[in-house]
């Protein structure tokens, strides 16, 4: 993509970068409450719709498990795990 053309604009950094045009249509109160927030956050309505944009096409995070696993066995199992096979006869059956 061609920065010098009509899609570019100033990135975080002073840096240009690749950006595509789009439209869309909100309600005029919509409108006004987006830019409100955009003013307090101290940037322009189209960079706050941007931003949020942005987050919202995020990939998913992974869930974080919760609490220990279900697993129970001896606290040294990773260690020894092949005396711990041994004494229950693993394999041999």
């Amino acid at each position: 993509m061609d920065l010098a053309g009509p899609e570019r604009r100033v990135g975080t950094g002073g840096r240009l970068v690749a950006v595509k045009k789009t439209s869309l249509y909100i309600e005029p109160d919509v409108d006004r409450r987006l830019e409100r927030r955009a003013a307090e956050v101290g940037v322009s309505k189209a960079e706050y719709i941007r931003r949020w944009l942005a987050e919202a096409a995020r990939p998913p995070r992974r869930p974080q498990p919760r609490g220990r696993a279900s697993f129970r066995g001896p606290a040294d199992l990773a260690q020894e795990l092949d005396s711990h096979l041994a004494e229950d006869a693993f394999g041999e059956r």
